[in-house]
């Protein structure tokens, strides 16, 4: 069994050096991983109770039904609020309010986009909404690297209530919705205050500023308004889940068709249909990670692979509120890279085990929610933190480097407020 211990452990390590080198994509990386730890642990390929082929391959493709669903209905819900307006308006509208003053208008496109965000927030949203406010921010005073750290702060609140990403950890620790969102704002709560502290901070301390830009700022009266009351529309679907315990893919449905009727869109057939396809088109990429990341669950979860890594999960669960804090706070900057307690990554799995030995799921699932939070606006590996850099012409690990601090010391308050509660 020692050498089992060795053999998966050892894998799981050396995936992790394949992804943060990036020899190896974490798509392909996870269900590698996943068939590697079931041979290991002596798991028959084919025929018995529990096979590689039936319950790790097939049905571990299936797990994440839930999170690919939300994933894919929240592209699509993005994609109509895109193509009838709803969203450029938005952010003329805020750009009217907050004027050409660098720190109300960099506050004004962080309620902004994290208002966006949390109804849709793959990169096709992330990029439509950062090639129009980032522009704006610029020519207002507010340098690049903070310009692009408001839109990645703003996707980080926004992911924290998306009701697309919420079956992530529906499907991982077996929790009910209610559930899940009942501790959103606990997880959200500590990086907004931290958002507004660390934007103030970096506006008033400067940085290089420009207030010429390729893409004028001009841009974002491209489009016609939409009327005012089109403008709930991104809400809809989170005030279902949220206050009305609704399923997410019914509330999305819901949101879309409201959406509609305030917008009134010109062709409504021709929107929902091309925004249909192209929801899909953007979201292939997470679901594909969520097919490998059900992979990786259903062989760690198996009954042989639970029996060899029974030891290691105990050791690892923590005991007390400082044992929880220091697990999943001091060590939350391997939620990036694709590391460990990455919830797009090997995190699930590592979660799930927990859960399994005997850690308090519901402790879990806010621990992984808080540790995300790194994941999503420091991440380097991060597609939207690769195009922010790329688009304001500025360093990719200038974000890692001027953020992690802030947020790491967010994720540690909300643990240590989340361990009070539930250890």
């Amino acid at each position: 069994m020692t050498l089992q211990i060795i053999g998966i452990l050892g894998l799981f390590v050396l995936m992790v050096v394949l992804m943060m080198t990036r020899k190896v994509p974490t798509i392909l990386a996870l269900p590698i991983m996943a068939v590697g730890i079931a041979l290991i642990a002596g798991i028959p390929f084919m025929g018995g109770e529990f096979s590689i082929t039936a319950n790790v391959l097939e049905a571990g493709a299936m797990r994440m039904s839930t999170a690919i669903a939300g994933l894919f209905f929240g592209g699509f819900f993005g994609k109509v609020l895109s193509r009838v307006g709803v969203t450029h308006t938005i952010i003329r509208k805020a750009a009217e309010l907050a004027g050409d003053k660098p720190l109300p208008i960099a506050y004004a496109f962080l309620v902004v986009s994290s208002v966006i965000f949390a109804a849709s927030n793959g990169l096709g949203m992330f990029i439509l909404v950062g090639t129009i406010v980032i522009p704006i921010m610029i020519s207002a005073g507010v340098s690049p690297l903070v310009a692009g750290t408001v839109l990645l702060l703003g996707n980080g609140i926004g992911v924290t209530f998306s009701v697309g990403t919420l079956g992530v950890y529906i499907d991982t620790l077996g929790l009910p919705l209610e559930t899940v969102t009942q501790y959103s704002f606990l997880c959200a709560a500590p990086l907004i205050i931290v958002s507004v502290l660390m934007i103030w901070f970096m506006v008033k301390t400067g940085g290089k500023k420009r207030k010429a830009w390729a893409m004028p700022a001009s841009n974002v009266g491209s489009e016609k308004n939409v009327r005012s009351i089109a403008l709930i529309s991104p809400i809809v679907p989170v005030v279902l889940v949220f206050v009305w315990k609704m399923p997410l893919v019914p509330a999305i449905l819901i949101g879309i068709v409201v959406t509609l009727i305030l917008a009134t869109p010109k062709n409504a057939v021709h929107v929902v249909s091309s925004a249909f396809v192209e929801g899909i088109q953007e979201t292939a990429g997470a679901c594909a990670l969520m097919i490998g990341i059900g992979m990786v669950l259903n062989a760690v979860m198996a009954p042989q692979v639970a029996a060899v890594l029974e030891p290691v999960i105990k050791a690892m669960i923590p005991s007390s509120v400082v044992m929880f804090v220091l697990v999943f706070g001091v060590l939350s900057p391997l939620a990036i890279y694709r590391g460990p307690l990455n919830v797009w990554g090997l995190g699930s799995g590592i979660v799930a085990l927990l859960a399994a030995g005997g850690m308090n799921p519901i402790a879990a699932m806010v621990a992984l929610r808080l540790d995300s939070n790194v994941q999503a606006v420091c991440d380097p590996t991060n597609s939207h933190n690769v195009w922010a850099a790329d688009f304001t012409k500025t360093d990719v690990n200038d974000y890692l480097k001027k953020t992690i601090v802030w947020i790491v010391v967010s994720t540690i308050a909300g643990l240590v407020v989340a361990g009070a509660m539930l250890l």
